[in-house]
């Protein structure tokens, strides 16, 4: 077994380098030995928007950590209370660390599993406050709680000739079917969905397999705006006027839709002539205002209960400047919350090796290798639309 390992390395606000860090060991971040996990040779991981605010200095991450929380690989090591996957398995692994044992496990919750940190519920892999798991932006990397956690492929030649898609099911593709899911969206809906980054337009193409009539996507930034249109989904210009409800009005021809999805989270800016100022609350409450009564939002875009880089002051601990009187007076249900992956995984797995979701294409899947994880950081938080995929060990270029 190789004894050497790479990983992607947060140096403090705007600087990632890649290191050579330690080859993973079956312990858990208290240094207990565990018996449950498997170490995975890294075939695919990726950059994600939530990696960005930890780069951007925008939470409380300390210096040190090794970031990534979507990793796709093979099984090269298990420990002996692993019984359902096997050395050679290529498995997808929830950015959710999960127990399988407690009770919001036990209910379908995993992405507040109750066992995987002692600071609060819920555990991902490379993320502050999350637990203390070791990043996947790496080489190889251990997956506690394997026979739970994993995805097993069905058929490792044919997921591999899909490996550019498969690599979203460890959080955008789930977290973005979770946010379209819980706003309602449905046969013959209207969603509007707020941002035109990765999961925004995972959001989108996952109201389309649901069946919506109508996907309309915002976003301040000309690239993504452009990509949204090309690959069939309906861009509105946030820089093109002052009110989210008149600008759905010029292409619905009414000013409201069934169900929106906030893919933006907590570092939101105005829209119109206030566009490029922060407004931490912004989507919310432009969303409440174009959701028809009685509508769901969903909200997978990441709110944070510290957020030092806030430009106001109760955004600093998490409080925003939220209008809820409107969503309350038209009866809004919203969903928070990090998403269950292990709910949606297996069946949008089903979806994209059957050719029913592009998933790679909406995105605009980009690979890069492992070495260039610090431009591709920088390029991603210039707004490139695109979703940087890395590929620690060339799996790709084969």
């Amino acid at each position: 077994m190789a004894a050497t390992n790479r990983g992607v390395v947060y140096l403090g606000p705007g600087k990632v380098e890649v290191q050579n860090i330690e080859f993973p060991r079956f312990v858990n971040p208290q240094g207990k030995q565990i018996d449950h996990g498997v170490i995975l040779k890294v075939l695919v991981t990726n950059i994600c928007g939530s990696d960005q605010h930890m780069v951007r200095g925008r939470t409380t991450a300390q210096k040190g950590l090794v970031l990534g929380h979507e990793i796709t690989g093979e099984v090269i090591d298990k420990g002996r209370d692993v019984e359902f996957l096997s050395k050679g398995d290529l498995v997808s692994v929830p950015f959710n660390v999960a127990c399988g044992r407690c009770r919001t496990c036990r209910e379908g919750h995993t992405g507040v599993c109750l066992n995987v940190n002692p600071s609060r519920a819920g555990g991902a892999y490379g993320y502050v406050d999350m637990g203390g798991w070791v990043g996947g932006q790496a080489d190889y990397v251990m997956v506690p709680y394997a026979d739970f956690n994993c995805l097993k492929f069905p058929d490792k030649d044919r997921a591999l000739a899909k490996l550019k898609d498969l690599t979203m099911l460890s959080d955008i593709l789930p977290t973005g079917f979770h946010g379209a899911v819980m706003a309602g969206a449905s046969v013959g809906a209207t969603v509007y969905v707020a941002g035109a980054g990765p999961v925004g337009l995972a959001a989108a193409a996952s109201a389309r397999l649901l069946g919506a009539a109508a996907v309309l996507v915002g976003d301040l930034n000309d690239e993504r705006l452009r990509h949204v249109k090309e690959v069939g989904f309906e861009p509105v210009d946030l820089k093109k006027g002052d009110s989210l409800a008149g600008l759905i009005e010029k292409v619905l021809g009414v000013p409201e839709v069934d169900a929106a999805v906030d893919a933006v989270g907590f570092e939101a800016k105005g829209m119109g002539h206030h566009h490029g100022e922060e407004q931490p609350a912004t989507v919310l409450n432009s969303l409440m205002t174009v959701t028809r009564p009685a509508g769901k939002i969903g909200i997978p875009g990441l709110y944070v209960t510290e957020d030092p880089g806030a430009k106001e002051s109760g955004a600093k601990k998490g409080s925003l400047s939220m209008g809820f009187g409107e969503g309350w007076s038209k009866s809004h249900s919203f969903f928070t919350g990090q998403t269950p992956v292990l709910r949606y995984n297996r069946a949008l797995m089903q979806a994209i090796l059957y050719d029913r979701l592009p998933i790679a294409k909406v995105v605009n899947a980009t690979v890069i290798p492992l070495e260039d994880a610090p431009q591709g950081y920088k390029d991603f938080d210039a707004g490139a639309a695109k979703k940087f995929v890395l590929d620690p060990h060339g799996t790709l270029k084969k």
